[in-house]
């Protein structure tokens, strides 16, 4: 029977994974629940496991005294001196009780407490398995489906592969084969939830990471993901050796290891771009194959506009505008794409509306739209000392030339208003409708009255109609 405790206790911590100590303590905490509710609160109980002997053990602990007033916990000197000779007065007595007065009630409240304790000790070893693996891609087994979420069976543990963390499109059965990334680990009372995710840009560049071996060695990585799961991705790439190619480390021989991805991925197609310090030339890789004609970088407002030809707009937006929002993505900065043609002819009516201002020349006009000032409104609210920082332009230039757009401001709210009160005053002079449509019967009835009569009469046809009637008839 001792042997058997202790290979019990063994053969369970090696199956579970759990520790030896805990099982032992959760033995003790069942055995003590199973006094309890045999014996009642009012005995003071201590539990231990010996593991020399490889059993339970359970004393009853009673302060000896000379006159009992408390059987449960007090027990006379001469009670005492027959269990421990040497016991005196004030000593704490130990007493060890059989554990087979307990019961079957009492065995089974011990073993729940067991169950109980052994399943929060299960779902604390797989909390701190997987705590530390996010990031990771596991394999697992599609075991059933909740509202749309997948339940994958990892094994030890299961996971929730969520449905907007699903690739659309992407459908799967009882016992497939799912390959995932952990997005995140979270601890609750019931258990740890472990989080799947197939759409993560991360899961991207794990799969990258998985199959290209200059990756794992550090010489190339990725820098940035981009993904509209599904559809397209966007991944930005860079080597520390001068030597290798980040992106045909990325591609392989004759595509073979971008392919692998894009199988996994269901045929979502992935474009590899090196990765630039400048952003504008960033951007221009991003953007391929559109050609790029210029690049206007805004720093404070992290945005830039980029012009392309007439004829590579629709190849530079891409369908639905795909190509620039994923390159926007990758760079994180906001991208204006604009073609030749309306960016010079923006250019063209700013550079005329600051010539308009007073003590603008040419000069000025373009020192003043390179600097961002597109309008006689951005040169309105700038300041004096935003002004004087620009070449070839004092103090009294810039209060001059900010004076000049103020009131250019000025007359176009003037002009502004009195469109609008032209636009009033035509209104209210119009008449009514409804007054139009119930003076029309009076004054129309004569008018159908005659035209009616008009067509009863008999028409003569004059010489040169008939004539050039029949020239259009022909000859019969």
């Amino acid at each position: 029977m001792v042997s058997d405790l202790k290979r019990v206790i063994d053969q369970v911590s090696r199956e579970k994974g759990l520790d030896r100590e805990v099982l032992v303590k959760a033995l003790e905490e069942a055995v003590k629940a199973a006094a309890r509710k045999k014996l009642g609160p009012a005995y003071d109980l201590e539990v231990s496991f010996n593991d020399e002997a490889g059993e339970i053990e359970v004393f009853e602990f009673k302060e000896v005294v000379e006159k009992v007033e408390n059987e449960h916990l007090e027990v006379s000197l001469e009670e005492a001196k027959k269990i421990d000779p040497e016991s005196e007065i004030g000593d704490s007595l130990g007493i060890k009780m059989d554990t087979d007065e307990f019961g079957r009630i009492a065995a089974q409240s011990a073993k729940q407490v067991i169950m109980q304790r052994l399943r929060e000790a299960e779902r604390n070893v797989i909390f701190g398995d997987y705590k530390d693996r996010r990031g990771e891609i596991v394999h697992g087994i599609v075991q059933r489906f909740d509202k749309g979420n997948i339940i994958v069976n990892l094994g030890r543990a299961e996971a929730e592969l969520p449905l907007k963390e699903q690739i659309p499109k992407e459908a799967y059965k009882q016992g497939d084969r799912v390959r995932a990334y952990i997005h995140d680990v979270r601890q609750f009372s019931r258990g740890p939830q472990i989080v799947l995710s197939r759409t993560h840009p991360n899961f991207l560049s794990a799969l990258f990471e998985n199959e290209v071996p200059e990756m794992a060695e550090g010489i190339v990585s990725i820098v940035q993901a981009a993904r509209e799961p599904g559809s397209r991705s966007k991944i930005a790439v860079t080597s520390r050796d001068g030597d290798v190619d980040p992106v045909g480390a990325c591609v392989g021989m004759k595509g073979s290891r971008v392919q692998a991805v894009v199988q996994e991925l269901r045929g979502e197609k992935i474009d590899i771009i090196p990765w630039d310090q400048d952003p504008a030339k960033f951007i221009c890789n991003a953007l391929a194959p559109a050609e790029i004609v210029r690049v206007v970088v805004d720093e404070e407002r992290r945005s830039m506009e980029v012009v392309v030809p007439d004829d590579q707009l629709s190849l530079a937006i891409g369908k639905r505008g795909q190509n620039v929002r994923l390159a926007s993505k990758l760079s994180g900065w906001h991208l204006d794409v604009t073609s030749e043609s309306n960016y010079n002819r923006a250019l063209k009516e700013a550079y005329e509306s600051l010539l308009k201002l007073e003590g603008v020349g040419e000069k000025t006009a373009l020192t003043l739209y390179q600097e961002g000032f597109r309008s006689a409104a951005d040169v309105a609210s700038a300041t004096v000392a935003d002004l004087v920082q620009l070449e070839d332009i004092g103090e009294e230039k810039a209060t001059k030339i900010i004076d000049s757009a103020l009131r250019s401001m000025e007359q176009d709210k003037d002009a502004e208003a009195a469109r609008k009160e032209e636009t009033e005053a035509k209104e209210e002079t119009q008449v009514p409708l409804d007054e139009t449509l119930g003076a029309a019967p009076a004054e129309a009835g004569p008018a159908l009255g005659d035209e009616a009569a008009s067509q009863e009469e008999p028409q003569e046809e004059g010489p040169e109609q008939g004539a050039v009637q029949e020239k259009a008839n022909g000859p019969e």
